[in-house]
């Protein structure tokens, strides 16, 4: 059990930020949902902020309950991407790209950029870990402590 607490920290941690953001997308659809989405310059904020949000809210419960958390987490995966490219990037290039705009940030480059995508980063790479650790079994649910035996 001691060997694995480090995995399960990294999941209750991935776990309840992702299960977190995704109810905030629903509780403050203007400042978190719909409304951020259109600000930064999504296609279909409308529908697009709350389907993020369900997945959030899904996967993020799958990760922190180690239900089927590898596969949770590779969805988590494609999702922090996103939105590290939509979000972070135009802070790193110092101007909008395309139709995506660049949000209040007091620096850009890349000062500016690791300063805004420290969390982002963060569950990056916590997602990115329960992937591994999961042994790209995608399909295959381990027991909660994560013994290796499939």
């Amino acid at each position: 059990m001691r060997r694995e607490l480090p995995m399960i920290l990294i999941r209750v941690i991935v776990g309840l930020v992702f299960l977190t953001e995704g109810t905030l997308k629903f509780l403050l659809p203007a400042e978190l949902g719909a409304g951020r989405f259109a600000a930064i310059g999504l296609p279909f904020p409308h529908l697009l902020a709350p389907l993020v949000g369900g997945i959030e809210i899904g996967a993020g419960a799958m990760v922190l309950l180690n239900f089927y958390a590898g596969d949770a987490a590779l969805v988590l995966l494609i999702v922090i991407s996103s939105a590290l490219v939509t979000t972070k990037l135009p802070v790193l290039a110092g101007h909008p790209l395309g139709s995506l705009t660049l949000m209040k940030a007091p620096h850009t480059g890349w000062f500016g950029f690791l300063h805004e995508a420290r969390t982002d980063m963060a569950m990056l790479f916590g997602t990115l870990a329960i992937v591994i650790d999961s042994g790209l079994r995608v399909g295959r649910r381990r027991p909660w402590y994560q013994s290796k035996e499939l």
